[in-house]
């Protein structure tokens, strides 16, 4: 994922979400605790667990959902 301006995701759940952040800033609320993630950190979000989260401008991770059909193949 790669945000180009400032981005806040209100509280939500679904399957597993694990992430590595490539570059910027987010701070990310799991299950009410707060952490803030940078460059070179993991973070692992579990199934039906709610988060929410705000995001840097410039932000840019690689996210893997445990749910093959969360996202449709672009034709």
């Amino acid at each position: 994922m790669s945000f180009e301006r400032d981005v806040e995701i209100p509280e939500h759940s679904h399957e597993a979400q694990w992430g590595v952040v490539l570059d910027g800033e987010m701070e990310l609320t799991i299950n009410g605790e707060k952490e803030v993630y940078g460059k070179g950190d993991t973070y692992f979000i579990p199934k039906d667990i709610p988060h929410s989260a705000k995001i840097k401008a410039g932000y840019r991770d690689v996210t893997l959902f445990s749910q093959k059909d969360r996202y449709r193949i672009k034709k």
